[in-house]
Formats: structure tokens, sequence, C-alpha cells
């Protein structure tokens, strides 16, 4: 890998936090990599728990102590911690359905040098990560060593 691009973006209210991330890196393909840090509020999130087939909604507005994943081409795999107005927080997968109410600020590390991607994993049964190098953007000069 030569390096990596860090992108920050930011999410308006009302979006799908999880369908928006997954159309932006179906959009622009430099966008895959890795979340690193995301913070912001939602109202009624939805997570879904360890071992569990099913994502459950968190009633009213929650604070977002930390979002981290990754987001590739062909879909996400995003992590959130959420903290209700007690304080009391929870954790899981995020679930399609969880709606910014705020903001949602990101910041997004892009590996320079690699394709991300997602296929079904044997073993699993999931949509796992896979990692490729990618060609170079621009041939090498003439007479470099590449």
């Amino acid at each position: 890998m030569s390096g990596a691009s860090h992108r920050p973006l930011r999410l308006p209210p009302g979006v799908d936090l999880r369908g928006e991330l997954e159309a932006l890196a179906r959009q622009d393909p430099g966008l895959s990599g890795f979340v690193v840090c995301g913070i912001g509020s939602l109202e009624s999130p939805v997570l879904r728990f360890a071992d569990q087939d099913e994502g459950i909604v968190l009633a009213g507005p929650h604070e977002v102590i930390t979002l981290a994943g990754s987001m590739t081409m062909d879909g996400a795999h995003l992590h959130l911690v959420v903290a209700d107005a007690k304080g009391v927080t929870l954790g899981g997968h995020l679930c399609h359905g969880s709606r910014v109410r705020t903001t949602m600020e990101l910041l997004m590390v892009c590996p320079e040098g690699w394709t991300l991607g997602r296929e079904r994993d044997a073993a699993t049964g999931h949509l796992e990560l896979t990692l490729s190098p990618s060609p170079p953007s621009r041939p090498p000069l003439p007479g470099s060593p590449g």
C-alpha cells in the first residue's frame, strides 16, 4: 500500500446513516475504506446484537459515541455505540433505518493501492471483506522501477 487518503464526511438530518454511506461508496469507489471515527446523533437507531438475526429499534434520540467499520461498493460492516438521554450505552451492528437526528461527522481512511469488496465467505456464511491490490492509477514512467 502506498498510502491512504483521509476523507471527512458530514451527513445531514433525516438520512438513513447506513443507507447513505453505502450509496456514497457505490457512487465513489475512492470512498471504499474504513470509518475510523463517527460522532453525531440518531433518532431511534436500529442495532443488531451479536448472534441475532434481526435488529431492534432503540426508541428516541441517541448520541453516537462512536461508529467504526468498513465500507465498499458491495456494502458496509459498521459497528455503532450509542447513548440514550440517561447516558446508558448500547452497541452492535448498525442496521438500515437509523436516521440522522442533527448531524453525523465521520472520518474515512481510504487505502491507496487496494481494492476493497465483499464476498460471501463459505466458513461464516456472511459477506466478508476482501482485499486485493489494485492496478496503479497511472502507468509508470518509461525507465522507472515501477
